[in-house]
């Protein structure tokens, strides 16, 4: 390489470097400005009561029903949606033929570039309509259990309905990142199981999970993260609603979340109402950035020991 090449190799790392670390200074920059405005603009709520807190004696009465029915929500979806995540990502990486498992991987990664309001529209639509019927079977056979004591309404629009579409929307996360890190265990080590005799499927227990344990946490608190913040595809499914209950079949006692709430009432508040929904988005951020911020600690330190 001649001095004149490498001068402009040199130049051009500069300006790379420098671009990088400008991107990621921007990106602090307004995440902090994100974190700010909502200590600042929330903060004022915490005094509030009566009808700046729609009817609660306090702040916390009305962040609580929604903050629980957020994580009730996310759990239901992750629930579903990690093992047949794992699942769907084992078979893209060791068990179907490479075109099929192309394909596959294709259309799940698809997933991930559908609007939410479309999933909404869907859940209402189509999948709580037909879910009604398991929800009738479910309240007759398994009432006794909190979950699915009922009344099951006929439009279907209820927690469970909205666990589901939660869980089809982080699937292409969980998926991705798992199909990732399953690639990456040592072909070695694979090849070592199978040679002592051991099945497709003990291999995988062994040598697999193992090497990705890391990942697979990493790719489900994503998944949650995905799932915490979702708003327009829950606010189309639930009927808003300021209740704690594990009942998760029925609208008249079905829990709304933080997000959807938001969404819902923003374009109708004023004054200490709009303190009050900016305080319910600060306890949100608080909780999706642990949940992502974990996720990432987790994959790296993954990294690092592998």
């Amino acid at each position: 390489m001649t001095a004149i090449d490498q001068s402009t190799g040199r130049v051009g790392d500069v300006v790379f470097a420098g671009l990088a670390r400008s991107s990621g200074l921007l990106i602090m920059l307004a995440l902090a400005g994100v974190a700010v405005f909502l200590v600042v603009q929330g903060s004022g709520a915490l005094g509030n009561t009566g009808d700046a807190v729609y009817g609660k004696d306090n702040i916390w009465g009305y962040v609580w029903p929604l903050l629980f029915g957020t994580l009730l929500a996310s759990v239901i979806a992750m629930v579903i949606a990690a093992p047949l995540a794992i699942g769907v990502a084992l078979i893209i990486s060791h068990y179907a033929p490479r075109p099929v498992a192309k394909t596959l991987g294709w259309l799940i990664d698809l997933l991930a570039a559908i609007p939410s309001v479309v999933y909404g529209l869907w859940g209402i639509n189509f999948l709580a309509l037909n879910l009604v019927p398991a929800y009738d079977w479910l309240q007759r056979n398994a009432g006794w259990i909190p979950f699915f004591e009922g009344p099951v309404p006929n439009s279907g629009r209820t927690m469970l309905t909205a666990g589901i579409v939660l869980a089809v929307m982080a699937l292409p996360i969980i998926t991705a990142i798992c199909r990732e890190v399953f690639a990456q265990t040592p072909t070695m080590h694979q090849e070592a199981a199978l040679a002592l005799g051991a099945t497709r499927w003990e291999m995988i227990r062994m040598t697999v999970f193992p090497y990705a344990r890391s990942g697979m946490i990493s790719a489900v608190l994503l998944g949650l993260g995905r799932a915490l913040g979702e708003t327009m595809a829950v606010a189309l499914v639930l009927a808003p609603s300021l209740l704690v209950s594990f009942n998760l079949i029925t609208a008249e006692q079905s829990s709304s979340t933080i997000a959807a709430n938001i969404a819902l009432n923003f374009g109708n508040a004023s004054g200490a109402k709009i303190d009050t929904l900016i305080f319910t988005g600060l306890v949100l951020f608080i909780i999706t950035f642990a949940v992502n911020f974990l996720g990432r600690a987790i994959a790296v330190r993954g990294v690092a020991k592998g």
